[in-house]
């Protein structure tokens, strides 16, 4: 069987003329928001922000020099509806803010196909549905933007009620930077499928479980926990960025042939035939909808058990070293997460 031909598509593929003499209306000036609503103005597109008054990010969308409206007034006036508030959200802000002031002839636009393949928000005929999904968080889809660069987009068309749906959102991901990197062509069932697997199995849940492992081995051996982190943790920058540029290969050429040796023959008893099939559990989870069923039911019950767990981590001994040494770094501004 044939390997599928990935598409790329760059600014000299579209064009922002689809947007041109339209409204944009961005929900949500959180982390994509801010960036997509800034990023589309600054490449001479009409936005409006709808954010909720009183809140922080409401006030970062006044600095930026919008007047944040509600998400009923955005919609009435956005041609183009761009959705970035989070997945737990969306379906209610939908139903009472953005359905209501929905007309035919309107473009929905997600960064994410959660809400749309698990059937969260159905809209209505005559609505186009497209995404435009950035391979990188918000702060860097703005920063790139703004040196000139872009961050690799998504493109996926759910619904083509108009017949112009594909060149709306490909106007979008120009107008955000994307096409300067690159907008790979995909479906909303790919793209959230896909998603939630590396967030859950390799980007998120199996690198911090990796690396807490890890450190709490080699603590538990008598090592320092400081020399622990700097092991575990502090060094996955510099593997990480070789992978990036050069694959694995790559970052194996550029370590010690001792390192490489040890990757080698180490790695597969990390990760084994009982760690694989656990990945396929996780994966049916995600394909078959019950992890979405069991997210929207936490968040439904005030997320108990997403608080319990994440307070746990969040004082790790990974995570108390951690505060500690990066304040004593030269090297790095050590960031850490705002206290509500």
């Amino acid at each position: 069987m044939a390997e599928p031909e990935l598409r790329i598509l760059y600014d000299k593929d579209g064009s922002l003329q689809p947007l041109a003499d339209k409204t944009v209306a961005v929900i949500g000036f959180g982390s994509q928001g801010h960036a997509h609503a800034q990023n589309l103005r600054d490449s001479g597109i009409k936005v409006v922000v709808a954010e909720l008054e009183g809140t922080n990010n409401h006030k970062l969308a006044v600095q930026a020099g919008f007047k944040p409206l509600s998400a009923a007034q955005a919609t009435q006036q956005g041609d183009l509806i761009i959705v970035t508030v989070p997945d737990e959200v969306q379906g209610a802000v939908y139903r009472k803010e953005i359905e209501p002031n929905l007309k035919p002839g309107k473009a929905l636009g997600f960064c994410h196909g959660f809400n749309i393949h698990f059937k969260q928000i159905v809209p209505p005929a005559g609505i186009d549905v497209v995404m435009i999904a950035p391979k990188g968080p918000g702060h860097t889809v703005r920063s790139c933007f703004v040196e000139g660069s872009g961050v690799p987009c998504l493109i996926a068309i759910e619904k083509n009620a108009t017949g112009k749906a594909r060149d709306v959102a490909l106007a979008w991901g120009i107008g955000i930077g994307g096409g300067r990197a690159g907008i790979i062509e995909t479906t909303f069932k790919e793209e959230t499928e896909t998603d939630l697997f590396g967030e859950q199995v390799v980007l998120c849940g199996g690198l911090t479980a990796l690396v807490k492992a890890g450190f709490e081995t080699l603590v538990e051996a008598g090592y320092q926990p400081g020399i622990a982190y700097f092991e575990v943790l502090h060094e996955l920058l510099l593997i990480i960025k070789l992978m990036a540029e050069g694959g694995i290969s790559y970052m194996r050429y550029s370590i010690s042939n001792t390192a490489e040796y040890g990757d080698l023959t180490r790695g597969p008893r990390i990760i084994n035939d009982a760690t694989r099939a656990e990945m396929k559990k996780i994966l049916k989870a995600i394909q078959d909808g019950s992890f979405a069923k069991e997210w929207l039911e936490e968040c439904r019950k005030g997320k108990p058990n997403f608080k319990r767990l994440y307070e746990a981590d969040k004082n790790h001994p990974v995570e108390v070293v951690g505060r500690k040494l990066r304040k004593m770094f030269s090297w790095m501004q050590a960031k850490e997460v705002p206290e509500d």
